[in-house]
């Protein structure tokens, strides 16, 4: 990732409802969650979802599916990927063991829920 898309991805993050729908999706995982119950999760209209859901689609983000009558949304867990490496890739001045920390949070560890 270079630094105009890194942009691009923070913008789309910084805004409540958007970052707030994100975090929902990426536990749901590869499920996703339908258009519908994210409105109902975050508290906004369905137009409301469906104008922050554009912005994170526009940012690379999300993805959507149809099943059935309804749009399923999940994360882009390969942005996400790409929005950490660029965030850590010199890392510390070639001292890796001070990110560490923070690289070994970011990974993936199913059945395990950290709460900030």
């Amino acid at each position: 990732m270079d630094e105009h898309r890194a942009l691009i991805v923070f913008a789309a993050l910084s805004q409540e409802t958007r970052l707030r729908v994100m975090r929902l999706l990426v536990v749901a995982g590869p499920d996703g969650i339908a258009a519908g119950a994210l409105a109902e999760q975050v508290e906004v209209s369905p137009s409301n979802v469906s104008f922050h859901l554009r912005e994170l689609e526009r940012a690379g983000l999300v993805t959507q599916r149809r099943d059935a009558r309804s749009v399923v949304y999940g994360a882009e867990y390969d942005a996400l990927s790409g929005l950490i490496r660029f965030l850590m890739e010199d890392c510390c001045s070639g001292r890796p063991e001070i990110c560490a920390p923070a690289l070994a949070a970011a990974r993936c560890q199913p059945g395990t829920r950290t709460r900030q």
